[in-house]
């Protein structure tokens, strides 16, 4: 007998005496009838808590609120699918830089860029996290985890309170970006550090008839 097979019979052997994985329950809940001021004021609760800045506004404020957030800003990155619209209240000393297939900004150019504005596939509620999966109005995962500030767009219309209302809404075959705050981690004496694998600033405009 070679090694090889000394080995496969072992596996065969080991398998052989494996104890049948029991079913997994699944009576968690997957629906939710919380209404949308309900899902908006505990989605509000959870991010404030996770220290972002929350302003909830109508459609039309999005570029006067976007123009506020990049105030001091000197360029700003956004997907090529984003309505650029949101973007018409900057001054010209805000550089915007588009994100496109085909002429995608490098590395460097992210981290040398000031900011983000992206929207959102779907947000949780009751975690408070925000999910981004890499449709065109939200791109790649590279630019919004590049640039130090993170302007993201939520539309009130994509809040659900579960995770499992939040996955039938998303393409599953994308890379997706899951924010629960702005980053932060903390080393073993717990002291907070922010920005390590991320946005140390994230600033959510929930948009109502969005």
């Amino acid at each position: 007998m070679s090694a090889k097979d000394e080995i496969l019979g072992r596996i065969r052997s080991a398998l052989a005496d494996a104890p049948v994985a029991p079913e997994v329950p699944r009576e968690y809940r997957k629906t939710s009838d919380m209404g949308e001021a309900e899902l908006i004021e505990l989605l509000v609760d959870r991010l404030v808590d996770y220290k972002a800045g929350v302003d909830v506004i109508d459609a039309a404020q999005i570029p006067e609120f976007v123009a506020a957030k990049l105030a001091g800003a000197s360029s700003v990155v956004y997907p090529h699918g984003l309505d650029t619209s949101w973007l018409s209240a900057l001054g010209e000393s805000v550089e915007q830089r588009v994100d496109a297939p085909g002429a995608r900004l490098g590395i460097a150019e992210l981290d040398e860029t000031s900011a983000v504005v992206t929207s959102s596939a779907v947000s949780v509620a009751e975690s408070g996290t925000i999910i981004l999966d890499g449709e065109p109005n939200q791109g790649r995962r590279a630019i919004s985890l590049v640039p130090d500030h993170h302007v993201c767009i939520v539309p009130v219309s994509s809040i659900v309170r579960l995770l499992p209302e939040a996955m039938p809404r998303l393409t599953i075959t994308r890379p997706q970006t899951w924010i629960s705050g702005p980053s932060a981690t903390s080393d073993i004496e717990l002291e907070r550090v922010e920005g390590v694998h991320g946005p140390r600033t994230l600033d959510v405009l929930m948009v109502r008839g969005l």
